[in-house]
């Protein structure tokens, strides 16, 4: 399905909103990974090696989860970036004139249906030549009346 202009722009809008909270979490887990990373140390330096344990596991967790959000904002920012390129395109089309739609309208406006062009083709021709026929008639009776 085609998007008009403005449902791309509302999508776009969308996917700038949902970027914003994913690097807002991005950046919570970031804090989050520096508050375990102290604990790791913390832990170590006291001599409690199943608590700096513990605390290494919540680091593996966190990290996991930044690299994924990583990869979220990554992609986000790559869509949005392709339906920014793609708004002129939109706009475009939606500005652009269907010359067939154009032409069966012209057609119904001069009193034709759709599919009857090559009739609308024909009276365009004997109109033409009933005009010549008419002008050539008046030029004779002319000539005529001046030879008298």
């Amino acid at each position: 399905m085609e998007m008009d202009i403005s449902s791309a722009k509302e999508y776009i809008f969308g996917l700038i909103s949902t970027l914003k909270l994913t690097e807002k979490k991005i950046q919570d887990i970031g804090a989050e990974l520096d508050k375990w990373n102290s604990r790791v140390e913390l832990a170590r330096s006291g001599g409690h090696a199943d608590l700096a344990l513990e605390a290494e596991k919540e680091v593996d967790l966190l990290k996991n989860k930044l690299q994924q959000l990583t990869r979220e904002s990554s992609e986000l920012k790559v869509q949005i970036e392709e339906m920014r390129q793609q708004l002129p395109l939109l706009a475009a089309r939606q500005r652009s004139i269907d010359p067939d739609l154009l032409e069966q309208e012209l057609l119904i406006i001069a009193g034709y249906l759709p599919g009857e062009e090559e009739n609308a083709r024909k009276n365009r021709l004997f109109d033409k030549m009933e005009k010549d026929a008419a002008a050539d008639a008046a030029l004779s009776e002319l000539k005529a009346k001046m030879g008298k």
